[in-house]
Formats: C-alpha cells, structure tokens, sequence
C-alpha cells in the first residue's frame, strides 16, 4: 500500500493504481463511445425522444438488479478475477452490438444484459482502491479515477461524434470494442490476485444482509440520497442532449466531461477535508442551476460553457462519498461503495426514461428545465440534513478517531460481523 505526499504522482507511482486507473480508462473510453452510437442510431430509425434515452441511460437500470443479488462479490470475491471476468464480457457484448445489425429492442436487451453483470464493477473497483492506496490518499485516489471518467468522456464522446459524420455507427462500434479488449490485459497482469476482504458466500441472502445494514444507518441516508437524487436528476437533462442538439450533442457531453473533470481535480486535490465538506454543501447548487438556461434555448456554444459549469457540481460526491467512507467499517466498504454507485446509476436510468417520456410529450427543452429545477429543489430539501452530517466541526482531521466518524463505525460493526475478517497482514 502506497504511503507518502498526498499528490498526484505519488498515487501514479503505484503500478497497481496506474493499472486500476489505465483499465478503468479503456472501459469507459469504450462505453463512452458505444452509448452515444446506439443513441443516435436509435434516434435516426425510430425518431423517440424516449427510446434514444432509454439505450443510452437505460442500462443503468439493471444496476437495482446487480445491488439486490450480487453485490456482496464486492467484498467476498477475487477482485482481479472479477474484474477480469467483467472486461471480457463488455468486450464480447460491444463487438455483438458491432457485428449484427440488431433492432432497437435487441440492442436496449443486449445492453441491460451486459449492464446487470457490470453492475458490481464499481463495488469491487472502490473496494479495490481502498487496498491499492492508503487510506490517507482514498479520496485523492478517488478524484483521480473520476478524472479518468471526465478524460474518457470527454475523448470518447468528441471521437464518437466525430467519426460517426465520417464512418459508419458500426465502425465505431468496432473501435470501441478495441478499447474494451485492451482492458482485460491491462488489469489482468496489472493486479495482483488479492484475497476477499470478507469469507462469506457469494449471493442473494449475503448481499441483502449487507444492504440492510448499510441502509439502516441514520447517518448515512442523507449522503445516499444526496449521492443519488440532485445527480440523477441532471442526468435527466443530458439525457435529451441528444433528441435537443442531434450530432451536435456529442459537444454538450464533452462539455459536461470537461466540467465534471474540473471539478474533481480542485476539490480533490487542492481542498482540505474541512474545505471539501464546505464545498460540497454549495456545488450541489452549482450542479442544477446552469441546466435551467435551456428553457431559453441558447446557442450551442453559449449552453456548452453552461454545461461544462453546471457539471463540475458533480464533485460534491466527493466530499459525501469520504465521509460515507469513514462511516463504514473496511470489510463493507466495497459492498457501500458499491451499493451508492449502483442506487445512482439506477436513479440515472429511470429518470432518464422518465425525462425521454415528458420530452416525447412536450419537447426536449422544456423537460430539461423541468429536471434541472427539481434538481435544485431536492438539494434544497436536503440542506438540513446533510449539515447535520457533513459539519466539518463535528469531524476531526483522523477518519476513524473519535467522534461522529468513529460512532458510525461502532454502530455498524455492533449490528453483526458479517464474515470473517481478513488478517491485517493481506492488505496491500
């Protein structure tokens, strides 16, 4: 485990980490590219607001699917195996949707399919990353596997839609099954074949066991909800950034990638804890209000610097998702982490139908409005509670010393021990 400056370099100077990051990388790259190809092929044939939204935002739905039955893997897996195992079937599922020329419907089952099973990728991934660095650098970590996230998206969405006015969607799709396939080498030897954090049965009564602990906690409700709704419902815009700006829309994404990869670069690298948490109770706000400019139908520039601002609200989670960290004892904390990212991809696809729906009965721009302004409204909603946990004066600078952290991790541990845990000695 890496110890040392809390800096970018220092990170990168793990050759896990830099394999953790590279794999990670290439499987958004490729996502990246094959969702907005499927969206815009889906929008041309069929001409739905509602089924363009569902293939590239749908997806996420099966993520309630993926928390609800295998989400203990996160914890009681092998996390190279799985994740080798998760990289190898992306690969096979893009270079289907390359090859055949599927119908809408086929396309949209395809990509639920493959989704279920991706769904535990981010659980074992942040777990993993808890291991990789130390806990002292998590969320500096953290910040940097965004920054991957932004980067791909950002390169992923510009190269999509530019290729996709010169070559056909398959051919894209094509490329976006290279990316895919780079990955399984990548974290194939990249990782080491560590032991699962907790000994338990993989499955169905395991994963619920955990879930229902993790959701009983008072104190952390607020952050999986601050972590799921204001996000989600921005998703909802995006998601009709394709049915509002057609080929140009790819420029809207990036845009947002730029944003969002703004943002977590200054909040995870250059704030304090203290400063984080101050931070984090404002960009929420920064996150919904920009959005509410396309009630007015600005130029596309204009609405691009708008959404690149909008987005970098997005790194709010980072200061909700540390202290949701401090709040969980380690051997649940790729089950945790897992189970907020899966709530918020789920939350990201249905209000994405629910936004393709409205925009099928309004238009795209008046049910962005409507999205972004509930957005504005929820965080409203939450202020009091979330300042009841996120406070830096009831946190000291030590993530598991005394105080409110500290007491959350008492209160989870006393609920039950869920498996075995590991020796200190397997950590890496």
């Amino acid at each position: 485990m890496l110890l040392g400056m809390g800096t970018y370099r220092a990170i990168f100077a793990n050759r896990e980490f830099r394999s953790l990051w590279i794999g990670s990388a290439l499987g958004n790259a490729s996502s990246t590219m094959t969702s907005l190809t499927l969206a815009i092929v889906v929008d041309a044939t069929t001409g739905s607001a509602l089924l363009a939204a569902m293939i590239m935002f749908g997806p996420s739905l099966a993520q309630v699917l993926g928390v609800s039955t295998l989400m203990s893997a996160a914890d009681t897996a092998r996390p190279r195996q799985i994740l080798t195992l998760l990289s190898i079937a992306s690969t096979v599922a893009v270079g289907i949707q390359a090859a055949l020329d599927l119908s809408a419907g086929l396309r949209l089952l395809l990509s639920l399919a493959i989704a279920y099973g991706l769904s535990i990728g981010a659980g074992v991934r942040w777990g993993l990353l808890g291991e990789v660095v130390h806990n002292d650098l998590f969320i500096l970590g953290r910040s940097a596997m965004n920054l991957s996230v932004g980067a791909m998206q950002i390169a992923g969405f510009g190269i999509a839609g530019i290729l996709l006015q010169a070559v056909s969607p398959s051919t894209v799709l094509w490329i976006a099954t290279g990316f895919a396939a780079l990955a399984v080498p990548v974290i194939r030897f990249g990782l080491r074949d560590r032991s699962p954090r907790r000994v338990a049965r993989t499955g169905l009564a395991e994963t619920w066991r955990g879930n229902r602990q993790l959701l009983a906690q008072a104190r952390t409700r607020p952050l999986l909800l601050a972590l799921t709704l204001p996000n989600g419902l921005i998703v909802g815009c995006e998601a009709l950034f394709v049915p509002y700006a057609g080929a140009r829309a790819g420029w809207l994404l990036a845009a947002g990638a730029a944003g969002m990869m703004t943002g977590d670069l200054v909040v995870g690298r250059y704030l304090t804890r203290n400063g984080r948490r101050i931070a984090g109770q404002w960009l929420r706000f920064v996150l919904a209000v920009p959005f509410l400019a396309f009630a007015f139908q600005p130029p596309i520039a204009v609405l691009c610097v708008l959404v690149a601002l909008g987005s970098s609200g997005y790194s709010a989670s980072l200061a909700q998702q540390e202290v949701l960290v401090d709040l969980t004892p380690a051997e649940l904390r790729g089950q945790v982490l897992g189970l907020e990212s899966a709530l918020r991809m789920t939350t990201f696809g249905v209000v994405a139908i629910l936004a393709g729906a409205l925009a099928d009965l309004t238009a795209a721009a008046p049910a962005m409005t409507v999205f972004a302004a509930a957005s504005l409204l929820v965080s409203v909603v939450l202020t009091r509670p979330l300042s009841r946990v996120m406070s830096p004066a009831r946190w000291i600078s030590s993530p598991h010393g005394s105080g409110p952290a500290a007491e959350g991790l008492q209160t989870v541990r006393a609920a039950g021990d869920p498996g075995r845990r590991r020796p200190a000695g397997e950590r890496g």
